[in-house]
C-alpha cells in the first residue's frame, strides 16, 4: 500500500512548539517500552501476542508497535476506562479469563494452543468469538463477544493508535499543546500538519512533510 503521508515523522516535532515537556515525557516512555510482560504469565503472553498480531498485522518495513506490551502495562496498572460493561468482570480478571478461555477453545477444536495455530485458524476463532459462538465452560458468565468488543478490540486498538508509529500512518500531529491548531476548515492544514499525498503528487507531499517541525 502506498503511504498516505510520505516522508512524515511526527517525532520531528519532539523539540518544537507543538509539544510541551509533559508530552515529550509521555511519548519518550512509550518509545522506551520493553516488549516483555510484567503482568501476564508466559503462556498468557504468548496468547496475547498472537491475538495482537491478528487484530493489527504490522508491516515488516518499519519498527512494530509493541502492542502486547502496551496492553500488558495497562492491565498491570489496572488502568480502567471509567466504566465497566455489566457482563464483564474487572479489567485484570476479564483478560486472564478471556485468554485462558480462548486457549481452551483452541485446544478443544484444534488440539493446540492459540499461538501455535495458523493465521487462518486463529482468524476463524477470533471471528467466532466476535459472533459469540465460543461458549466453553472456561468463559463462565462472561460472553465471548463482549470480551472481544470491550477488551480485545478496545484495548489493542487504543494501544496502537496512541503510539507515534501509528500517528505517522494517519498523519496525526500528536499532542496539540502548546501550539494548537489554527486552520480548522475543510482542506486546510497548518504548516506543522502532515500533507496527504494526492495521486501523481506524492513527491510534493513528501517534500512538504520532510520540512515539518
Amino acid at each position: 500500500m502506498p503511504e498516505r503521508y510520505p516522508g512524515y515523522d511526527v517525532l520531528a516535532k519532539r523539540d518544537s512548539p507543538s509539544w510541551n515537556d509533559a508530552s515529550r515525557q509521555v511519548i519518550a516512555e512509550r518509545l522506551a517500552l520493553l516488549d516483555v510482560p510484567t503482568f501476564f504469565s508466559e503462556s498468557e503472553w504468548q496468547t496475547l501476542r498472537a491475538i495482537c498480531d491478528r487484530i493489527v498485522p504490522q508491516p515488516e518495513h518499519r519498527s512494530a508497535v509493541p502492542l502486547a506490551a502496551m496492553v500488558d502495562r495497562k492491565v498491570a496498572q489496572d488502568r480502567r476506562d471509567g466504566y465497566r460493561q455489566a457482563g464483564l468482570p474487572p479489567l485484570q480478571e476479564a483478560w486472564r479469563r478471556g485468554l485462558a478461555a480462548l486457549d481452551a477453545e483452541a485446544g478443544a477444536r484444534h488440539g493446540a494452543r492459540f499461538h501455535l495455530l495458523t493465521a487462518s485458524v486463529q482468524d476463524a476463532l477470533l471471528k467466532a468469538m466476535q459472533a459469540g459462538q465460543l461458549r466453553g465452560a472456561e468463559w463462565g458468565d462472561m460472553p465471548s463477544q463482549l470480551f472481544f468488543k470491550e477488551r480485545i478490540t478496545h484495548d489493542i486498538l487504543a494501544a496502537y493508535y496512541c503510539h507515534p508509529v501509528a500517528w505517522n500512518e494517519i498523519g496525526f500531529g500528536g499532542p496539540a499543546s502548546p501550539r494548537g491548531y489554527v486552520r480548522m476548515y475543510f482542506n486546510r492544514r497548518d504548516p506543522w500538519e502532515a500533507a496527504e499525498a494526492r495521486p501523481g503528487h506524492e513527491d510534493d507531499a513528501r517534500e512538504a512533510n520532510e520540512r515539518i517541525a
